[in-house]
């Protein structure tokens, strides 16, 4: 297993907090969390890039307005705007570390990114894996997700843990990492910018991330579009829509698993993965 280090690195205007594994590369493994209150890099891939990390350079930052990188007190309004954001900054970040071509590796949100980040430079892009990704118009929101999105009503522990239980299929076998991400994330989820940065995605003012299909059809990527079977946060339409409309994608569903099949079906996802950067999709 790969050692998994951490650091700051600033840029001109924000500061990304980044964890990597493996050797510095022209080539990376860019791996994008989601939206959940206190997420951060490692909380989403902590052990996908231990593993990947001894044959792959492997970067998991914080979000900007997650976890330890920045959190604009003049944040955007709404999922895409700070999905816009945080898109541009992730290419700046890149050109920071040597990185000139990218797998792009994307949970949920960090799905949604994925795509504006090959929107904006299609051509530094080599494949694209997203993972219970959002994205598609018209989708409904769920309990799970309107629970996510309104978590500051009620920012206890016992929530957080609610939360995170309707992320995963069978708590019987991950109770104690759902407990592990609980303890982790109650410090970031407690601080003022973290709260300030989820109000602002968040805003019931601003309109729906959704993509439309000019842009989805604009990308010819290879793309592994992953889904839970069971997933009652984002509903499996909306990664059976981007695997129809993005013109090289292609659809897998693992049953018995929900919104973190990259912790649920952690083998499975890996393969997936790896045989998606062989040119095996």
């Amino acid at each position: 297993m790969a050692t998994v280090n951490s650091t700051d690195v600033t840029l001109s205007d924000v500061t990304y907090r980044v964890h990597a594994t493996g050797e510095s590369s022209p080539t990376a493994l860019l791996f994008l969390h989601g939206s959940g209150p206190g997420a951060t890099g490692t909380s989403n891939w902590k052990a996908v890039i231990e593993q990947l990390g001894d044959r792959c350079y492997c970067l998991a930052p914080d979000m900007i307005g997650f976890g330890d990188s920045e959190h604009p007190v003049d944040a955007p309004s709404g999922m895409k705007a700070f999905n816009l954001l945080q898109a541009e900054t992730l290419w700046q970040l890149l050109d920071k570390l040597g990185v000139d071509q990218v797998h792009l590796v994307g949970n949920s949100m960090g799905g949604m990114i994925s795509i504006r980040m090959a929107l904006a430079q299609p051509e530094r892009v080599e494949t694209m894996l997203l993972m219970g990704s959002g994205g598609a118009p018209d989708l409904p929101i769920t309990p799970g997700l309107q629970h996510l999105r309104t978590f500051y009503a009620n920012p206890t522990a016992d929530s957080l843990r609610d939360l995170l239980e309707s992320f995963v299929y069978d708590m019987d076998t991950l109770e104690g990492v759902v407990d592990r991400v609980v303890e982790e994330r109650m410090p970031y989820i407690g601080r003022a910018d973290v709260k300030r940065s989820h109000a602002a995605m968040f805003d019931p003012k601003a309109g729906p991330p959704a993509f439309t299909e000019e842009e989805l059809t604009s990308l010819p990527h290879p793309t592994l579009c992953v889904h839970g079977r069971d997933d009652i946060i984002v509903p499996v339409e909306s990664s059976t829509y981007l695997a129809k409309t993005m013109p090289n994608a292609t659809l897998h569903i693992i049953p018995n698993s929900g919104h973190w099949t990259q912790i649920e079906a952690h083998d499975t996802f890996v393969f997936l993965l790896e045989s998606l950067m062989a040119g095996k999709f």
